[in-house]
């Protein structure tokens, strides 16, 4: 078949699916079958629902008893350890008494997938409301795993966002009709994270439910951050949460189409069956932990910071259908206010560096100040991150980044020093099987890593490197201002995220939370775990100022932005020297260059990045 035959079929099967919505008749036939084959609950006749005692807890009920009108009081825990992440989730679950409300961008089949899907389903059997709000497009995937979901507890309620065509899986074809139709509200998605337990203490941040958010892959891992508050904000999560559960795209199991076929010819009761967990003995490990009060203590209420102003934002749902209502884009907002308010530093970390116009105009703005505040960013490379696509924008605008905007970039390496740390904290019981694994990673690299989305994403692969081994990105969205105050949430400060994604996440006015989450950042820029960017030595200075002049012209160009010299480049910190930013006068003489793309061996993705970085600016929103 002729490809120029595609469009119009495409865009036949959209207008043909678009109205495929699932027959009200159908939708009450599968609400019956579930009512009567739902598996029965436990039902704790004790009011707490039988939960598990939880300190955790107690501090958030006293924040919030201590709380007043104007005077509010908060608990917040920095989650940058992915054990203790874990762990507080686990924990919070087990120690709900009345409600767990989950909402997320990612929820695969993996073990963290499979754990806490049961810890939730278990928690719904002793008399727990708990409702899950999953972006459809990389979530579950599985109409057999949803059918079990819709019958596993009277007391679970899942929920999928913006389901493509009315269907909890989207196949290629859909996928790329969805594209032709009905692009924005396709585009958009819902990329919120919060873990919300009794209205009294959610979590929220960067994390969503798959292995290697939380160091369990053991091919490629992201270092990522949450935060736990317990107090008033929770009460804002609460209403965010119930704002997009009962948004017309929020669409309950029994009314996707696939799920409604599936549950109309199997009515059988499906049962809910135990894990079938990849590393049983890490996940027992990570079980006792959440279980033990002296763990809980120590990890997650020792660490703690009483405080008092604590702001949770989020964008509200569908933004795209009105981007110019103010409350829209609340979160986006707010954070845009945040960093232009700086004094003296904002310091930021995000994966992907790509500003949007609203974003570049505030940093031109700030670093045109007779004093302007010191901009230091943390990002990935080419050789951490799997959005190959994405960074070559990034590499596209380096000098606009570092000349016009006063940026201070350090890139992670893809074997960080202080990511192999925490990794190994993750898995200090299982180090012999680590050990192994690593070997057979160095027999065959090729297998090296999986997809972002694990088996449903497998095309999408970070790019080969030349030394093998457990590989890292930077996944975590956190903005500190003057030391004063922090962000912490999903926003990843880019054109995707300011509008298209919903967002959200919390502002935590207190120096000693920000300090900690400045001091998170800055470990990740240090010379063991990041490369910094910096302009190249000017070597022959009539032909550097060729070379800079006709980058210049090249980098301005929308299409065939094929120059290779760029302005700037990577640099390594030669042994013996302390690290310095690149305006210091000995930066020359401590730092080598190490390339544009260092640790990257030769492949297509080193050629599709050129490629993109050459005819891709267009599509720097859609990235």
């Amino acid at each position: 078949m002729s490809l120029r035959f595609l469009p119009p079929i495409l865009l036949l099967l959209a207008l043909a699916l678009q109205g495929c919505t699932v027959p009200r008749q159908q939708v009450r036939r599968a609400d019956a079958i579930v009512a009567a084959t739902t598996l029965p609950s436990f039902d704790c006749p004790r009011a707490d629902h039988c939960a598990a005692p939880s300190a955790v807890l107690q501090a958030a009920d006293l924040a919030l008893a201590s709380s007043a009108a104007g005077h509010p009081q908060h608990v917040v825990t920095l989650l940058a350890d992915s054990e203790d992440a874990l762990a507080a989730r686990i924990h919070l679950i087990q120690a709900a008494r009345r409600s767990i409300d989950v909402q997320t961008y990612i929820w695969d089949q993996d073990d963290v997938g499979q754990l806490v899907l049961d810890q939730l389903v278990q928690a719904a059997r002793r008399g727990v409301r708990v409702r899950i709000l999953a972006d459809q497009l990389f979530s579950f995937g599985d109409v057999a795993l949803l059918d079990r979901l819709a019958r596993a507890d009277r007391h679970l309620t899942v929920k999928l966002y913006n389901p493509t065509f009315h269907d909890a899986e989207t196949s290629p074809a859909e996928f790329a009709a969805g594209i032709v139709c009905c692009f924005m509200k396709f585009n958009q998605r819902m990329h919120n994270k919060l873990l919300l337990v009794d209205d009294t203490v959610g979590i929220t941040g960067g994390r969503n439910y798959q292995d290697r958010y939380f160091n369990w892959d053991g091919d490629f891992d992201y270092v990522d951050r949450d935060v736990m508050v317990g107090g008033p904000a929770a009460h804002d999560m609460a209403a965010s949460f119930a704002r997009f559960w009962k948004h017309k795209r929020s669409v309950p199991l029994e009314a996707l189409r696939d799920v409604n076929r599936y549950i109309l010819a199997h009515p059988a009761a499906p049962g809910w069956p135990a894990p079938q967990f990849r590393r049983p003995a890490r996940v027992a490990k990570l079980e006792r932990e959440a279980q033990d009060p002296a763990w809980i203590q120590q990890h997650l209420l020792d660490p703690a910071f009483h405080t008092g102003e604590v702001e949770f934002f989020s964008d509200l749902p569908a933004k795209t259908d009105a981007p110019t209502r103010r409350h829209a884009l609340d979160f986006t907002h707010h954070v845009m206010q945040l960093v232009a308010s700086a004094k003296h530093e904002v310091v930021l970390q995000t994966p992907y560096l790509v500003m949007s116009d609203r974003a570049q105009k505030i940093f031109k703005t700030m670093h045109r100040r007779a004093d302007p505040p010191r901009i230091r960013v943390s990002t990935n490379s080419l050789a951490s991150t799997d959005a190959f696509a994405v960074y070559a924008l990034s590499y596209k605008h380096r000098k606009r980044y570092l000349r016009k905007y006063g940026f201070e970039i350090q890139e992670m390496k893809p074997h960080a020093a202080s990511a192999e740390e925490d990794y190994a904290l993750a898995n200090d019981d299982l180090l012999p099987s680590i050990a192994a694994s690593v070997r057979e990673r160095r027999r065959y690299p090729g297998a090296e890593t999986r997809g972002l989305f694990g088996s449903r994403g497998s095309s999408n692969r970070p790019a080969p490197l030349i030394e093998s081994g457990l590989r890292f990105g930077l996944h975590a969205k956190s903005i500190v201002v003057d030391d004063s105050f922090a962000m912490v949430g999903s926003h990843n400060f880019d054109p995707r995220s300011d509008h298209f994604n919903t967002e959200a996440g919390v502002i935590v006015h207190d120096r000693g939370f920000a300090n900690a989450v400045r001091s998170s950042i800055l470990r990740l820029t240090g010379p063991q775990n990041a490369w910094v960017i910096a302009p190249r030595k000017p070597v022959v200075p009539v032909l550097t100022s060729v070379n800079q002049a006709i980058g210049d012209i090249s980098e301005k160009l929308p299409l065939f932005d094929f120059w290779p010299y760029r302005y700037a480049t990577s640099y390594d910190l030669k042994p013996g020297c302390t690290p310095m930013a690149p305006s210091d006068p000995a930066f020359f003489s401590c730092y080598e260059p190490v390339g544009d793309f260092p640790g990257v061996a030769l492949s297509f993705k080193l050629i599709y990045t050129r490629l993109i970085t050459a005819f891709g600016s267009a599509g720097s929103g859609i990235l």
